[in-house]
């Protein structure tokens, strides 16, 4: 009966084991992809929160001939009344 439940335990562990492996070679991968998206122009930084965002689903901008992109409408929204601001006081 010891040995049952010591066979168990062990194939628990390996079991559990593989998945946490699993787990964090799946989250390196997507660190990796996104690495790779942000260097190759695909993905974007959010110049109000910071958070980087796919280009083709971005919100965006135009100032000037410069294009702005935004994870929410609400990051948007923060951007517009600063620049409202910055521009109400010049």
């Amino acid at each position: 009966m010891l040995i049952k439940i010591v066979i168990f335990a062990l194939v628990c562990y390996v079991l559990y084991r593989l998945f946490v492996n699993d787990s964090k070679k799946k989250a390196e991968k997507e660190a990796e992809q996104r690495k790779k998206r942000v260097e190759s122009g695909e993905m974007v930084q959010d110049p109000v929160c910071g958070t980087y965002v796919d280009k083709s689903n971005a919100i965006t901008v135009r100032n000037g001939d410069q294009t702005l992109y935004f994870c929410s409408y609400e990051c948007r929204q923060k951007y517009i009344d600063r620049f409202n601001e910055q521009h109400k006081l010049n």
